[in-house]
Protein backbone atom coordinates (compact mmCIF):
# COMPACT_ATOMS: atom_id res chain seq x y z
CA UNK A 1 0.00 0.00 0.00
CA UNK A 2 3.11 2.33 -0.52
CA UNK A 3 1.57 3.89 -3.67
CA UNK A 4 -1.13 6.26 -2.68
CA UNK A 5 -4.57 5.28 -4.30
CA UNK A 6 -5.80 6.56 -7.87
CA UNK A 7 -9.11 6.48 -8.35
CA UNK A 8 -10.67 7.47 -12.26
CA UNK A 9 -14.39 9.50 -11.86
CA UNK A 10 -16.50 10.63 -14.51
CA UNK A 11 -14.81 13.84 -14.21
CA UNK A 12 -10.91 13.29 -13.99
CA UNK A 13 -8.25 11.06 -12.01
CA UNK A 14 -8.26 11.46 -8.13
CA UNK A 15 -5.51 10.69 -5.92
CA UNK A 16 -6.24 9.95 -2.18
CA UNK A 17 -4.21 8.44 0.90
CA UNK A 18 -3.71 5.40 2.76
CA UNK A 19 -5.07 5.94 6.35
CA UNK A 20 -5.33 2.91 9.02
CA UNK A 21 -5.91 0.32 6.29
CA UNK A 22 -8.17 1.87 4.07
CA UNK A 23 -8.43 4.92 1.11
CA UNK A 24 -9.72 8.17 2.03
CA UNK A 25 -10.12 11.14 -0.81
CA UNK A 26 -11.54 14.27 0.23
CA UNK A 27 -12.41 17.47 -1.26
CA UNK A 28 -13.85 16.50 -4.39
CA UNK A 29 -16.27 18.64 -6.34
CA UNK A 30 -19.59 17.24 -7.14
CA UNK A 31 -20.97 20.55 -8.43
CA UNK A 32 -19.22 23.96 -9.86
CA UNK A 33 -18.73 26.15 -7.01
CA UNK A 34 -22.27 27.89 -5.96
CA UNK A 35 -20.33 31.58 -6.59
CA UNK A 36 -20.96 34.73 -9.03
CA UNK A 37 -23.61 34.30 -11.85
CA UNK A 38 -24.25 30.29 -9.80
CA UNK A 39 -24.57 32.05 -6.48
CA UNK A 40 -28.25 31.22 -5.40
CA UNK A 41 -28.48 28.68 -8.58
CA UNK A 42 -29.12 25.17 -8.41
CA UNK A 43 -26.15 23.45 -8.72
CA UNK A 44 -24.32 23.36 -11.78
CA UNK A 45 -22.37 19.80 -12.91
CA UNK A 46 -19.01 20.06 -12.21
CA UNK A 47 -16.23 20.93 -14.52
CA UNK A 48 -14.11 18.04 -15.92
CA UNK A 49 -10.23 17.99 -15.50
CA UNK A 50 -6.67 16.76 -17.32
CA UNK A 51 -4.31 15.37 -15.51
CA UNK A 52 -4.64 14.08 -11.65
CA UNK A 53 -6.33 15.83 -8.88
CA UNK A 54 -5.22 15.83 -5.56
CA UNK A 55 -7.72 14.73 -3.12
CA UNK A 56 -5.88 14.75 0.45
CA UNK A 57 -7.66 17.89 1.71
CA UNK A 58 -10.81 18.48 2.93
CA UNK A 59 -12.61 21.08 0.80
CA UNK A 60 -13.64 24.48 2.06
CA UNK A 61 -16.03 24.75 4.69
CA UNK A 62 -19.34 26.30 3.66
CA UNK A 63 -20.27 29.94 5.17
CA UNK A 64 -21.67 28.66 8.29
CA UNK A 65 -24.48 30.48 10.98
CA UNK A 66 -23.14 29.76 14.24
CA UNK A 67 -22.40 31.84 17.34
CA UNK A 68 -18.60 30.29 16.82
CA UNK A 69 -15.34 31.65 14.77
CA UNK A 70 -14.71 29.67 11.78
CA UNK A 71 -12.30 31.89 9.60
CA UNK A 72 -13.80 32.34 5.87
CA UNK A 73 -12.42 29.71 3.72
CA UNK A 74 -12.31 29.14 -0.21
CA UNK A 75 -15.56 29.17 -2.44
CA UNK A 76 -15.37 25.30 -3.60
CA UNK A 77 -18.04 24.49 -0.82
CA UNK A 78 -20.15 21.79 -2.81
CA UNK A 79 -17.53 18.62 -1.93
CA UNK A 80 -17.35 15.29 -0.94
CA UNK A 81 -15.01 13.20 0.39
CA UNK A 82 -15.04 8.81 0.11
CA UNK A 83 -13.79 6.58 2.75
CA UNK A 84 -13.26 2.61 1.17
CA UNK A 85 -12.12 -0.28 2.11
CA UNK A 86 -11.14 -0.98 -1.32
CA UNK A 87 -10.79 1.27 -4.28
CA UNK A 88 -10.18 -2.30 -6.23
CA UNK A 89 -13.19 -4.25 -4.68
CA UNK A 90 -16.73 -4.08 -6.18
CA UNK A 91 -20.35 -4.53 -4.95
CA UNK A 92 -19.51 -2.92 -1.28
CA UNK A 93 -22.07 -1.41 0.30
CA UNK A 94 -22.74 2.56 1.22
CA UNK A 95 -23.17 5.31 3.23
CA UNK A 96 -24.16 8.83 2.06
CA UNK A 97 -23.63 10.57 5.37
CA UNK A 98 -25.24 14.10 5.07
CA UNK A 99 -23.36 16.10 7.51
CA UNK A 100 -25.98 19.32 7.97
CA UNK A 101 -26.88 20.66 11.28
CA UNK A 102 -29.50 23.55 12.27
CA UNK A 103 -29.66 23.71 8.66
CA UNK A 104 -27.17 26.32 9.96
CA UNK A 105 -23.57 24.37 9.09
CA UNK A 106 -22.30 21.43 7.16
CA UNK A 107 -19.38 20.60 8.72
CA UNK A 108 -17.98 17.12 6.14
CA UNK A 109 -14.24 17.50 7.82
CA UNK A 110 -15.83 17.15 11.90
CA UNK A 111 -13.63 14.48 13.33
CA UNK A 112 -16.58 12.98 14.38
CA UNK A 113 -17.55 11.36 11.13
CA UNK A 114 -14.36 9.78 10.43
CA UNK A 115 -15.01 6.72 8.57
CA UNK A 116 -12.50 4.65 9.44
CA UNK A 117 -14.97 1.81 11.80
CA UNK A 118 -17.33 1.89 9.05
CA UNK A 119 -14.77 1.46 6.48
CA UNK A 120 -13.13 -1.34 8.58
CA UNK A 121 -16.73 -3.16 8.54
CA UNK A 122 -16.74 -3.30 4.67
CA UNK A 123 -19.05 0.14 4.21
CA UNK A 124 -18.15 2.71 1.34
CA UNK A 125 -18.40 5.72 3.56
CA UNK A 126 -19.13 9.51 1.45
CA UNK A 127 -19.67 12.54 3.51
CA UNK A 128 -20.59 15.60 2.24
CA UNK A 129 -20.80 19.78 2.31
CA UNK A 130 -23.72 21.46 0.68
CA UNK A 131 -24.99 24.75 0.89
CA UNK A 132 -27.22 25.84 4.22
CA UNK A 133 -28.22 29.17 5.91
CA UNK A 134 -29.43 31.87 3.47
CA UNK A 135 -27.26 30.55 0.86
CA UNK A 136 -29.15 27.23 0.83
CA UNK A 137 -32.57 28.14 2.08
CA UNK A 138 -33.22 31.86 1.71
CA UNK A 139 -36.48 32.06 -0.04
CA UNK A 140 -35.68 34.53 -3.02
CA UNK A 141 -37.98 35.42 -5.68
CA UNK A 142 -35.50 35.16 -8.36
CA UNK A 143 -34.15 31.99 -6.80
CA UNK A 144 -35.15 27.92 -6.72
CA UNK A 145 -35.92 27.10 -3.19
CA UNK A 146 -34.72 24.64 -1.19
CA UNK A 147 -30.71 24.66 -3.00
CA UNK A 148 -29.43 22.95 -0.17
CA UNK A 149 -31.58 19.87 -0.85
CA UNK A 150 -30.89 20.28 -4.57
CA UNK A 151 -27.23 20.25 -3.55
CA UNK A 152 -27.76 16.89 -2.04
CA UNK A 153 -29.31 15.28 -4.91
CA UNK A 154 -26.45 16.56 -6.56
CA UNK A 155 -24.12 15.04 -4.36
CA UNK A 156 -26.32 11.22 -4.71
CA UNK A 157 -26.27 11.97 -8.78
CA UNK A 158 -22.22 12.13 -8.11
CA UNK A 159 -22.27 9.11 -6.02
CA UNK A 160 -24.08 7.00 -8.91
CA UNK A 161 -22.28 8.24 -11.19
CA UNK A 162 -18.92 7.12 -9.66
CA UNK A 163 -18.77 5.60 -6.18
CA UNK A 164 -18.24 1.99 -8.23
CA UNK A 165 -14.70 3.03 -8.90
CA UNK A 166 -14.48 3.48 -5.48
CA UNK A 167 -15.24 -0.26 -4.54
CA UNK A 168 -19.42 0.93 -4.01
CA UNK A 169 -21.88 -0.64 -5.46
CA UNK A 170 -24.53 2.00 -6.87
CA UNK A 171 -27.69 0.07 -6.22
CA UNK A 172 -26.99 -0.41 -2.58
CA UNK A 173 -26.70 3.55 -1.29
CA UNK A 174 -28.19 4.17 2.26
CA UNK A 175 -28.34 8.18 2.95
CA UNK A 176 -27.95 8.81 6.39
CA UNK A 177 -28.03 12.22 8.83
CA UNK A 178 -29.03 13.28 11.86
CA UNK A 179 -30.94 16.09 13.40
CA UNK A 180 -31.48 18.91 9.79
CA UNK A 181 -29.42 15.69 8.14
CA UNK A 182 -32.36 13.56 9.06
CA UNK A 183 -34.84 16.19 7.95
CA UNK A 184 -32.82 16.68 4.94
CA UNK A 185 -33.19 12.53 4.49
CA UNK A 186 -36.78 12.62 5.52
CA UNK A 187 -37.40 15.52 2.05
CA UNK A 188 -35.22 13.52 0.20
CA UNK A 189 -37.75 10.19 0.84
CA UNK A 190 -40.51 11.84 -0.48
CA UNK A 191 -38.94 14.41 -3.59
CA UNK A 192 -39.29 13.21 -6.94
CA UNK A 193 -35.99 14.20 -8.42
CA UNK A 194 -33.95 11.78 -5.71
CA UNK A 195 -36.30 8.86 -6.56
CA UNK A 196 -33.72 6.18 -8.26
CA UNK A 197 -30.52 7.57 -6.47
CA UNK A 198 -30.66 5.25 -2.58
CA UNK A 199 -32.06 2.48 -1.72
CA UNK A 200 -32.43 2.69 2.31
CA UNK A 201 -32.33 5.40 4.69
CA UNK A 202 -30.79 6.03 8.07
CA UNK A 203 -32.47 9.43 10.03
CA UNK A 204 -31.65 10.32 13.64
CA UNK A 205 -34.05 12.36 15.81
CA UNK A 206 -35.50 13.92 12.79
CA UNK A 207 -36.93 17.77 13.25
CA UNK A 208 -39.81 18.47 12.43
CA UNK A 209 -38.85 21.96 10.52
CA UNK A 210 -40.19 23.13 7.36
CA UNK A 211 -41.83 26.23 6.33
CA UNK A 212 -44.70 27.28 4.59
CA UNK A 213 -44.17 29.45 1.71
CA UNK A 214 -45.80 32.70 3.79
CA UNK A 215 -43.75 32.30 6.82
CA UNK A 216 -40.24 31.60 4.66
CA UNK A 217 -40.99 35.02 2.60
CA UNK A 218 -41.68 37.12 5.28
CA UNK A 219 -38.57 35.68 7.44
CA UNK A 220 -36.52 36.18 4.08
CA UNK A 221 -38.29 39.47 4.01
CA UNK A 222 -36.93 40.42 7.55
CA UNK A 223 -33.84 38.87 6.91
CA UNK A 224 -33.19 40.96 3.89
CA UNK A 225 -34.67 44.58 5.38
CA UNK A 226 -31.82 43.85 8.10
CA UNK A 227 -29.61 43.85 5.19
CA UNK A 228 -30.43 47.15 3.96
CA UNK A 229 -30.90 44.91 1.04
CA UNK A 230 -33.87 46.72 -1.55
CA UNK A 231 -35.76 43.29 -2.06
CA UNK A 232 -35.55 39.71 -0.79
CA UNK A 233 -34.04 38.47 -3.97
CA UNK A 234 -31.20 36.79 -5.10
CA UNK A 235 -29.70 39.58 -7.56
CA UNK A 236 -29.98 41.93 -4.16
CA UNK A 237 -27.84 39.74 -2.11
CA UNK A 238 -25.65 38.43 -4.39
CA UNK A 239 -22.87 41.13 -4.02
CA UNK A 240 -22.94 40.39 -0.18
CA UNK A 241 -19.74 38.79 1.13
CA UNK A 242 -21.13 34.99 1.82
CA UNK A 243 -19.58 35.04 5.40
CA UNK A 244 -21.05 38.52 6.29
CA UNK A 245 -24.11 37.20 5.08
CA UNK A 246 -23.85 34.15 7.21
CA UNK A 247 -22.94 35.92 10.40
CA UNK A 248 -25.46 38.26 9.88
CA UNK A 249 -27.97 35.47 10.09
CA UNK A 250 -26.61 34.41 13.01
CA UNK A 251 -27.77 37.48 14.87
CA UNK A 252 -30.80 37.57 13.14
CA UNK A 253 -31.64 34.29 14.43
CA UNK A 254 -30.27 35.00 18.37
CA UNK A 255 -33.11 37.37 17.94
CA UNK A 256 -36.13 35.12 16.71
CA UNK A 257 -38.17 35.66 19.71
CA UNK A 258 -39.29 39.05 19.02
CA UNK A 259 -41.01 37.51 16.33
CA UNK A 260 -42.55 35.13 18.41
CA UNK A 261 -46.35 36.04 17.81
CA UNK A 262 -46.52 36.27 14.34
CA UNK A 263 -43.83 33.52 13.63
CA UNK A 264 -44.70 31.27 16.30
CA UNK A 265 -43.16 27.60 16.85
CA UNK A 266 -40.13 28.56 13.91
CA UNK A 267 -38.92 31.48 16.91
CA UNK A 268 -37.81 28.32 19.20
CA UNK A 269 -35.74 26.46 17.02
CA UNK A 270 -33.14 29.33 16.32
CA UNK A 271 -33.55 28.41 12.62
CA UNK A 272 -35.61 31.25 10.92
CA UNK A 273 -34.18 29.56 7.35
CA UNK A 274 -34.98 25.83 6.87
CA UNK A 275 -36.46 24.02 3.91
CA UNK A 276 -39.65 25.32 2.74
CA UNK A 277 -42.83 23.34 1.36
CA UNK A 278 -43.02 25.34 -2.09
CA UNK A 279 -45.25 22.87 -3.92
CA UNK A 280 -43.02 21.82 -6.54
CA UNK A 281 -39.75 20.51 -5.02
CA UNK A 282 -41.85 19.61 -1.96
CA UNK A 283 -45.62 19.30 -2.25
CA UNK A 284 -46.15 18.61 1.06
CA UNK A 285 -44.38 17.58 4.28
CA UNK A 286 -42.75 14.05 4.08
CA UNK A 287 -45.27 12.52 6.82
CA UNK A 288 -48.16 13.63 4.59
CA UNK A 289 -46.71 12.37 1.51
CA UNK A 290 -46.04 9.10 2.37
CA UNK A 291 -48.93 8.67 4.55
CA UNK A 292 -51.10 9.12 1.78
CA UNK A 293 -49.73 7.13 -0.86
CA UNK A 294 -47.99 9.94 -2.53
CA UNK A 295 -44.37 8.83 -1.96
CA UNK A 296 -43.42 4.97 -1.77
CA UNK A 297 -41.90 3.48 1.55
CA UNK A 298 -38.01 1.82 1.62
CA UNK A 299 -35.94 0.36 4.48
CA UNK A 300 -35.94 3.21 6.95
CA UNK A 301 -33.91 2.91 10.56
CA UNK A 302 -35.08 5.94 12.50
CA UNK A 303 -34.97 6.82 16.07
CA UNK A 304 -34.36 9.66 18.34
CA UNK A 305 -32.87 9.88 21.77
CA UNK A 306 -34.87 9.76 25.27
CA UNK A 307 -33.70 13.46 26.25
CA UNK A 308 -33.48 15.50 23.10
CA UNK A 309 -34.16 18.67 24.63
CA UNK A 310 -31.67 18.21 28.02
CA UNK A 311 -28.38 19.31 25.86
CA UNK A 312 -30.25 22.48 25.05
CA UNK A 313 -31.29 23.25 28.08
CA UNK A 314 -28.03 22.60 30.34
CA UNK A 315 -25.95 24.14 27.51
CA UNK A 316 -28.42 27.18 27.54
CA UNK A 317 -28.01 27.92 31.38
CA UNK A 318 -31.65 27.02 31.05
CA UNK A 319 -31.83 23.82 32.81
CA UNK A 320 -33.45 23.94 36.51
CA UNK A 321 -34.88 27.27 35.93
CA UNK A 322 -38.15 26.55 34.21
CA UNK A 323 -41.48 28.09 36.00
CA UNK A 324 -44.82 27.18 35.45
CA UNK A 325 -45.31 30.03 33.05
CA UNK A 326 -42.54 28.70 31.27
CA UNK A 327 -44.08 25.22 30.92
CA UNK A 328 -47.54 26.14 30.04
CA UNK A 329 -46.30 28.81 27.15
CA UNK A 330 -44.13 25.92 25.89
CA UNK A 331 -47.53 23.49 26.31
CA UNK A 332 -49.73 26.11 24.17
CA UNK A 333 -47.06 26.70 21.77
CA UNK A 334 -45.88 23.25 20.75
CA UNK A 335 -48.32 20.84 21.74
CA UNK A 336 -50.43 19.86 19.39
CA UNK A 337 -54.02 22.04 19.39
CA UNK A 338 -57.06 22.03 20.29
CA UNK A 339 -56.14 20.28 23.87
CA UNK A 340 -52.63 19.22 23.26
CA UNK A 341 -51.48 21.41 27.10
CA UNK A 342 -54.60 19.74 28.37
CA UNK A 343 -53.41 16.21 27.47
CA UNK A 344 -49.76 16.65 28.50
CA UNK A 345 -50.90 17.40 31.89
CA UNK A 346 -53.36 14.53 32.22
CA UNK A 347 -50.61 12.20 30.66
CA UNK A 348 -47.99 13.55 33.08
CA UNK A 349 -49.64 14.12 36.52
CA UNK A 350 -46.96 14.36 38.93
CA UNK A 351 -44.51 16.08 36.36
CA UNK A 352 -42.91 19.42 37.19
CA UNK A 353 -42.69 22.44 34.96
CA UNK A 354 -39.43 21.54 34.27
CA UNK A 355 -40.17 18.16 33.33
CA UNK A 356 -42.96 18.89 31.08
CA UNK A 357 -40.92 21.71 29.69
CA UNK A 358 -38.93 19.44 28.58
CA UNK A 359 -41.04 16.60 27.53
CA UNK A 360 -42.74 19.10 25.23
CA UNK A 361 -40.01 20.29 23.70
CA UNK A 362 -38.47 16.95 23.20
CA UNK A 363 -41.46 15.54 21.69
CA UNK A 364 -42.22 18.11 19.08
CA UNK A 365 -38.89 19.34 18.16
CA UNK A 366 -37.30 15.35 17.27
CA UNK A 367 -39.66 13.09 18.97
CA UNK A 368 -42.66 12.74 17.65
CA UNK A 369 -41.48 13.64 14.06
CA UNK A 370 -38.54 10.55 14.58
CA UNK A 371 -41.42 7.74 15.60
CA UNK A 372 -44.00 9.24 12.76
CA UNK A 373 -41.60 8.77 10.14
CA UNK A 374 -41.21 5.11 11.16
CA UNK A 375 -44.97 4.87 10.80
CA UNK A 376 -45.39 7.29 7.59
CA UNK A 377 -42.89 4.91 5.92
CA UNK A 378 -44.37 1.48 7.03
CA UNK A 379 -47.85 3.14 5.80
CA UNK A 380 -46.66 3.54 2.55
CA UNK A 381 -45.13 0.12 1.94
CA UNK A 382 -41.86 0.25 3.68
CA UNK A 383 -39.98 -1.59 6.38
CA UNK A 384 -39.34 0.52 9.67
CA UNK A 385 -37.24 -0.07 12.28
CA UNK A 386 -36.98 2.59 14.94
CA UNK A 387 -34.66 2.96 18.05
CA UNK A 388 -34.31 5.12 21.45
CA UNK A 389 -31.60 5.68 23.37
CA UNK A 390 -31.58 6.34 26.61
CA UNK A 391 -27.91 5.65 28.03
CA UNK A 392 -27.52 8.37 29.55
CA UNK A 393 -24.34 10.41 28.54
CA UNK A 394 -21.80 10.65 31.84
CA UNK A 395 -20.26 13.31 31.85
CA UNK A 396 -21.35 16.75 34.54
CA UNK A 397 -22.85 13.96 36.62
CA UNK A 398 -25.06 12.38 34.40
CA UNK A 399 -27.30 15.75 33.93
CA UNK A 400 -26.88 15.78 30.32
CA UNK A 401 -29.13 12.39 30.15
CA UNK A 402 -29.57 10.40 26.81
CA UNK A 403 -29.12 13.76 24.76
CA UNK A 404 -29.11 14.72 21.13
CA UNK A 405 -25.76 14.32 19.39
CA UNK A 406 -24.92 11.18 22.04
CA UNK A 407 -25.41 8.90 19.55
CA UNK A 408 -23.40 9.90 16.28
CA UNK A 409 -19.87 9.24 17.84
CA UNK A 410 -21.28 5.80 19.46
CA UNK A 411 -22.54 5.18 15.83
CA UNK A 412 -19.30 6.37 13.88
CA UNK A 413 -17.07 4.52 16.67
CA UNK A 414 -15.45 8.08 17.27
CA UNK A 415 -15.86 8.68 21.01
CA UNK A 416 -12.21 10.32 20.83
CA UNK A 417 -13.83 12.94 18.92
CA UNK A 418 -14.62 17.05 20.55
CA UNK A 419 -18.27 15.93 20.46
CA UNK A 420 -17.36 12.46 21.89
CA UNK A 421 -15.44 13.47 24.74
CA UNK A 422 -17.71 16.31 25.79
CA UNK A 423 -20.44 13.94 25.91
CA UNK A 424 -18.56 11.10 27.36
CA UNK A 425 -15.16 11.86 28.31
CA UNK A 426 -11.74 11.47 27.48
CA UNK A 427 -12.06 7.88 28.86
CA UNK A 428 -14.75 6.51 27.45
CA UNK A 429 -16.40 3.42 29.87
CA UNK A 430 -16.50 0.30 28.98
CA UNK A 431 -20.29 0.25 28.60
CA UNK A 432 -19.59 3.31 26.22
CA UNK A 433 -17.52 1.32 24.04
CA UNK A 434 -19.73 -1.55 23.82
CA UNK A 435 -22.44 0.55 23.15
CA UNK A 436 -20.84 1.89 20.43
CA UNK A 437 -19.50 -1.19 18.71
CA UNK A 438 -23.26 -2.70 18.92
CA UNK A 439 -24.63 0.81 17.09
CA UNK A 440 -21.90 0.39 14.84
CA UNK A 441 -23.16 -3.56 13.99
CA UNK A 442 -26.70 -2.71 13.51
CA UNK A 443 -25.78 0.56 10.94
CA UNK A 444 -23.54 -2.22 9.11
CA UNK A 445 -26.10 -4.67 9.18
CA UNK A 446 -28.89 -2.13 7.98
CA UNK A 447 -26.75 -0.21 4.99
CA UNK A 448 -26.01 -4.29 4.08
CA UNK A 449 -29.34 -5.97 4.18
CA UNK A 450 -31.55 -3.59 5.00
CA UNK A 451 -32.48 -5.21 8.77
CA UNK A 452 -30.51 -3.96 12.10
CA UNK A 453 -31.35 -6.82 13.94
CA UNK A 454 -34.17 -6.44 15.93
CA UNK A 455 -38.25 -6.29 15.05
CA UNK A 456 -39.96 -3.63 12.26
CA UNK A 457 -42.10 -1.12 13.75
CA UNK A 458 -45.77 -2.27 13.00
CA UNK A 459 -48.63 -0.81 13.10
CA UNK A 460 -50.16 -2.18 16.39
CA UNK A 461 -47.06 -3.33 17.46
CA UNK A 462 -44.78 -0.17 17.74
CA UNK A 463 -41.39 -2.37 18.54
CA UNK A 464 -38.96 -0.26 19.00
CA UNK A 465 -35.15 -1.31 20.05
CA UNK A 466 -33.69 0.47 23.10
CA UNK A 467 -30.23 1.32 22.92
CA UNK A 468 -28.48 1.01 26.55
CA UNK A 469 -26.43 -0.76 28.69
CA UNK A 470 -28.29 -3.88 27.95
CA UNK A 471 -30.23 -3.25 24.91
CA UNK A 472 -33.83 -4.71 24.06
CA UNK A 473 -36.71 -4.53 21.61
CA UNK A 474 -39.85 -3.51 23.62
CA UNK A 475 -43.02 -1.66 22.88
CA UNK A 476 -42.54 2.38 22.06
CA UNK A 477 -41.44 3.22 25.33
CA UNK A 478 -42.64 6.95 25.08
CA UNK A 479 -46.12 5.70 24.35
CA UNK A 480 -47.86 8.60 26.57
CA UNK A 481 -47.18 11.02 24.11
CA UNK A 482 -47.31 8.84 21.36
CA UNK A 483 -51.57 9.09 22.03
CA UNK A 484 -51.33 12.63 22.75
CA UNK A 485 -49.56 13.50 18.82
CA UNK A 486 -51.98 10.77 17.10
CA UNK A 487 -53.46 12.07 14.47
CA UNK A 488 -51.28 15.12 14.18
CA UNK A 489 -48.84 14.93 11.55
CA UNK A 490 -46.02 17.44 11.98
CA UNK A 491 -47.56 20.67 10.12
CA UNK A 492 -44.64 22.75 8.32
CA UNK A 493 -44.44 25.77 10.74
CA UNK A 494 -46.48 28.55 9.31
CA UNK A 495 -47.61 32.41 10.28
CA UNK A 496 -49.06 32.72 13.53
CA UNK A 497 -52.58 34.34 13.26
CA UNK A 498 -53.08 34.57 17.37
CA UNK A 499 -50.43 35.62 19.93
CA UNK A 500 -49.31 32.86 22.17
CA UNK A 501 -47.92 33.21 25.59
CA UNK A 502 -44.22 33.96 25.87
CA UNK A 503 -41.42 32.15 27.12
CA UNK A 504 -37.68 32.57 27.47
CA UNK A 505 -36.16 31.95 24.12
CA UNK A 506 -34.00 28.69 24.14
CA UNK A 507 -32.03 28.80 20.72
CA UNK A 508 -32.39 25.00 20.08
CA UNK A 509 -30.39 25.24 16.71
CA UNK A 510 -27.42 27.35 17.83
CA UNK A 511 -26.33 25.87 20.86
CA UNK A 512 -22.31 25.81 20.40
CA UNK A 513 -20.67 22.53 19.52
CA UNK A 514 -24.12 20.70 19.25
CA UNK A 515 -24.98 22.33 15.98
CA UNK A 516 -21.77 22.13 14.67
CA UNK A 517 -23.30 18.26 13.80
CA UNK A 518 -26.34 17.81 15.04
CA UNK A 519 -29.08 20.52 15.77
Amino acid sequence: MSERPRVRTAEGVVQGLWRQGHAVFRGIPYAQPPVGALRFAAPAPPHRWEGTKQAVEFGPVVPLSLPIEVPPQGTDWLTLNVGTPDPGAAGLPVLVWITVGGYLSAVSSDPMYDPAALAEAGVVVVTINCRVGAEGFAFLDDAPPNRGLLDQIAALEWVQRNIAAFGGDPGQVTVGGMSAGAGSVAALLTMTSARGLFRRAMAHSVPGLFSTPALARQATAAFADRLGAAAPTAEALRDIDPWYLAAELTAFNAGLHAHRESWGRLTETGTALCPVIDGEMLPETPWLALTGGRASGIDLLVGHARDEFRYFSVMSGKHGTFTEQDAQAALELLAPQPDGARAYRAAFPQAGPEELVETVYSDALFRMPSQKLAEANAAAGGTSYLFELCWVAPVLGGILGACHSLDLPLAFGTLDCPVGTQLIGEQAPPEAVALSRELQQAWVRFITTGDPGWSAHRPGEHLTRVLDTESKTVPYPEQASRQIWAGHSPDPFDLQPLARPSMSSIPIASTPRASRSGG
